[in-house]
C-alpha cells in the first residue's frame, strides 16, 4: 500500500519542470509534485510516454533532448519555472577500457553537460521571478566509487561540483540548487538484475540489506524543494540505507 505523502509548504501552485520523465524516479518525482499541487512539466526523448504521463497529471509533455544544448535553448525559451529536478540520466556498466568515446560522450553530455544546459536555460526565468529552486539527482557514486562505471561515476561527481558552483553564483538570485544522492534504488529498469544473484550479492552490502525504493526518495525530495528547506543551499542530500558509511 501507497504511504500518503503530507503537504509541504510553499509547493502549491509552483511550476515544475521535470528530466528524464519518461521512465523510473522521473515518472515517480512528476506525480509526487503533482500530488503537492504543483503545475508539472514532464520533459524526455521518448514523445509517447511523456505525453502519456502529462495525461495522468494534468502537466505539460515536452520533448526534449538534454543532451543537445540548442534544443534546450529552444525549447525553454521565455519559460518560467519555480523548480527544476534535473533528473535525466544514463549510465554504461563496463571496464574503463571498454568504453568507446561514443559511450563516455553519450553518458557526459546527458548526465553533466545535460543538466547544465537545462539549469541555464531556466535560470534566467527564475532571477526575473525572484528564485527557484533546482535539485540534481546526482548518485552515491558521484560521492564514492564503484568498478566497472567509470563514465557515469566521474559524470556524477561532476554534477555534484557542478550543484556546489551554481549555489555559490545564484544563491544572491535566491536560486536554491541541491543535489540529492540516490543509492541503490529499485526501478523497472533494474528489477531484474536485482533479483539475480548478482544483485542481491549487492543488496547484501547495504547496511539496511535491502533496496530502496522511490518512495524513499519523497522527504528528501520535498524537503529540498518546499519552504521547510529555505536555508538549504549547495548540500548533498544522501539516501542510500547507510551505503555510504559501509566498511571498505
Amino acid at each position: 500500500m501507497t504511504q500518503e505523502v503530507p503537504q509541504f509548504p510553499g509547493l502549491e501552485g509552483r511550476r515544475a519542470l521535470v528530466t528524464g520523465a519518461s521512465s523510473g524516479l522521473g515518472v515517480h518525482f512528476a506525480r509526487l509534485l503533482a500530488g503537492q499541487g504543483v503545475a508539472v512539466t514532464v520533459a524526455a526523448r521518448r514523445a509517447d510516454r511523456v505525453a502519456a504521463l502529462a495525461g495522468e497529471i494534468a502537466g505539460e509533455a515536452l520533448v526534449l533532448d538534454v543532451a543537445d544544448a540548442q534544443a534546450v535553448a529552444a525549447a525553454l525559451e521565455g519559460e518560467t519555472f519555480d523548480i527544476l529536478i534535473n533528473n535525466a540520466g544514463v549510465t554504461l556498466s563496463a571496464a574503463a577500457l571498454d568504453h568507446g568515446p561514443e559511450d563516455i560522450d553519450r553518458i557526459l553530455d546527458t548526465n553533466l553537460k545535460g543538466a547544465f544546459h537545462v539549469a541555464r536555460a531556466v535560470a534566467p526565468g527564475m532571477i526575473a521571478a525572484g528564485g527557484g529552486a533546482i535539485v540534481n539527482v546526482a548518485s552515491i557514486l558521484g560521492l564514492r566509487v564503484a568498478g566497472h562505471v567509470a563514465a557515469y561515476a566521474a559524470s556524477k561527481a561532476g554534477l555534484v561540483q557542478l550543484t556546489r558552483a551554481l549555489a555559490l553564483e545564484w544563491a544572491r538570485h535566491g536560486i536554491r540548487v541541491n543535489a540529492l544522492c540516490p543509492g541503490y534504488i529499485e526501478t523497472e529498469l533494474n528489477r531484474d538484475f536485482f533479483a539475480s544473484e548478482a544483485g542481491a550479492s549487492l543488496i547484501r552490502r547495504v547496511p539496511m540489506r535491502r533496496l530502496g525504493q522511490a518512495g524513499d526518495l519523497d522527504g528528501p525530495l520535498l524537503l529540498l524543494l518546499s519552504d521547510l528547506g529555505r536555508f538549504m543551499t549547495g548540500t548533498e542530500l544522501v539516501a542510500d540505507g547507510g551505503h555510504l558509511v559501509s566498511s571498505l
